[in-house]
């Protein structure tokens, strides 16, 4: 079976999560991240495979880096 560049890549950066991981990963339900898509609120990047959303655990990673919060002294 032959695979294109971009399922290679996928494959590549690890499986990809559902919704329902995706929230349980984040700490939110899996409504506030349909939500969040449909409203594209926030910049999180997710796949649309089919009518389903997927993650990427290093996009979720990348996400939650870029709102941290630091205390300035």
């Amino acid at each position: 079976m032959q695979f294109s560049k971009q399922q290679e890549a996928a494959t590549e950066q690890g499986p990809l999560l559902s919704r329902e991981q995706a929230a349980a990963y984040l700490g939110v339900s899996p409504n506030t991240l349909a939500v969040w898509a449909c409203n594209k609120t926030y910049g999180l990047k997710y796949i649309r495979v089919g009518r389903c959303a997927r993650y990427r655990r290093a996009d979720l990673d990348a996400w939650l880096e870029q709102r941290e919060v630091g205390i300035e002294r």
